[in-house]
This record gives C-alpha cells, structure tokens and sequence, in this order.
C-alpha cells in the first residue's frame, strides 16, 4: 500500500509540550520494521504548493503563518509555537494528504502517515491544527473531478469542526464524525452526520453508534472516495480523548470502517488524527495499526489479535 511520508513530518516542540511529534518517525519506524509496508511502498513528500492552500486558507492567514507571526491569542488557541519551520512542516503533511487521497483512487488504498489536521479554519488554527489537509486535498481533486463524491469519516475522539465548516455546505461531501459531544472543541460545526456520545464513553457504546450510524450514511451517500480521519485518541488510556476503548475495540473499529468501503470497491485513504497516549509509543502504535488494518484488507488479508502491537 501507498504511504506518503517526510522526515521532515517531525519538528522539535518545547520540552513538555503535549503535541507527541515523535509519533510520526516511531509510527513509521513500526511500519517498516513489522514488514507492513516496504520502504518502496513510502514516498517523501515535499511542501505543498501555495496554489493548493489558497483554495482553502486566506491568504493573509498564509502569509502570517509563514512568517510565524500568530497573535499570542492566536498561538494559544493553535497550541503550538509559531515559526516558519512549523508553517513548512505542515504544508509537508498537507502535501502527503493531498497525494493519498490520489493514490487511493488509482489503487483502492492509501496512508499518510499523519495528517487529519480537522480543526483548521480557513484563516486560524486550532487544536494543534495549522492547515486543513482534507479540505485542501478535496478541493484539489474537485479540479479535475468536479463531481467526485467524497465521504469524510472522522473516528477521532473529537470533532472536526474545522472541516465541517470548510466543506460542509458542499453537496459533494459528506461529513460524518463520532465523537465525545463535551469534549473539545467547545463549540461545534455541524457537519452531514454528528454522533456525540457521553463522555468516557465505553468501547461497546461507541461500537454499537458507530455500527448503527455510519453504514446507512454510506448507503445513502454512495461514496467514490473516503478519507478516514481514524484517530488514536478513543484509546482508554488516552490523555484527552475522553472514551474506553480497548485496543481489541479500537481493532474492530478500524476493522468496521475499514469493511464499509475497500471490499465494496470503494478507495479509502487513512488519516491518522490525534493521539495522546499516556504511554507514548502506545500513540504510534495506535497508528501503526489503523494503517496495518488498511493494507492487509486491501491485499484481502485479515488483522488478527497477534497482529497488534499495543
């Protein structure tokens, strides 16, 4: 399976920040050591052009960022220390988004191994979210496929509040995210499909909503494409995700979503979202995973429990 990656993915944060960089090299480091990808299947990316992000994100946005000249309101509602380098480290991971989405449609599936930056607005940042990369990679394709029917599935622990505003008034796309209702954000954007559930929600609950919500929005929607925003952060040992899941419920809900779209011959591309597990390797893995889960399905093999890696 296709992977889209960049050292440049990782970017040094403040001693003690919350943000877990270092999932992305361990999440990749995990891939290619347990044999699930090959280092021929993972593709470096470069930043993405600015043409791609103006069809997104104003302009005066931009070129703040790029200069790293955030209010200090603003840096505290983003999460993260502005600089240049962060505005290049995310249009990497712009950029790799909006290749997968491309490489799941010529192949039937594909990863960015990172990415799902949902609560991005088209003129701030939130959440630790600087730019939109699903908004960006759906507007990109709408360019030469104005009538593709894309299906945005958000199993993060928190919604995308972010991307519903950037594509919710959009016939063409469909939102759907499961999430904690009380959690973060604060404010909600309704996107196509909200499932909020209670907080600490347990494994069984959150599987039984999903099961009941998202098959018939995929039924009625007919999907040409789903991006999966997965999220490693419904894990019960994570540090603001807010539910129980254990990694044998966080299998079969990757299992689940993943069984709506690749065997029916609809092209998926995996996401990973958030993650903060108090064991830090434990978010890698997490991700690790979900991508796992993608490529022996779309190869038509099964995850098993030895499989995992958590």
């Amino acid at each position: 399976m296709r992977c889209f990656y960049s050292p440049g993915y990782y970017l040094p944060l403040p001693e003690g920040h919350p943000f877990p960089m270092v999932k992305f090299p361990l999440a990749l480091e995990m891939l290619l050591e347990g044999g699930i990808v090959a280092a021929s299947d993972v593709e470096e990316v470069a930043p993405v052009a600015r043409e791609h992000l103006e069809r997104v994100h104003t302009a005066e946005y931009l070129d703040r960022l790029a200069r790293g000249e955030l209010t200090s309101k603003e840096a505290t509602v983003l999460g993260l220390p502005p600089s240049p380098e962060l505005f290049v480290r995310c249009a990497r991971e712009v950029e790799g988004t909006r290749r997968a989405v491309r490489a799941a449609l010529e192949t039937g599936a594909a990863a960015n191994l990172a990415g799902g930056t949902h609560p991005a607005f088209a003129d701030r940042g939130e959440g630790f979210c600087v730019l939109n990369d699903v908004a960006v990679a759906v507007r990109d394709l709408q360019t030469d496929r104005p009538d593709l029917r894309v299906m945005v599935v958000d199993t993060d622990a928190h919604q995308g509040n972010g991307t519903h505003a950037l594509l919710g008034a959009d016939p063409r796309v469909f939102t759907y995210s499961i999430h904690v209702a009380a959690n973060y954000p604060s404010r909600k954007v309704p996107g196509s499909l909200d499932v909020g559930l209670e907080r600490f929600v347990s494994g069984a609950t959150f599987l039984d909503a999903l099961r009941q919500s998202l098959p018939p929005a995929v039924a009625s929607f007919r999907p040409d494409l789903a991006i999966w925003i997965s999220g490693a952060d419904p894990h019960q040992n994570d540090r603001f995700g807010q539910m129980q899941l254990t990694l044998k419920e966080m299998s079969e809900r990757d299992a689940f979503v993943l069984g709506l779209f690749i065997p029916h011959g609809i092209p998926v591309a995996v996401l990973y979202g958030g993650g903060y597990n108090r064991e830090l390797a434990n978010t890698a893995r997490l991700h690790r995973n979900s991508v796992e889960a993608a490529a022996r399905m779309a190869a038509g093999r099964a995850t098993t429990t030895a499989d995992l890696g958590v």
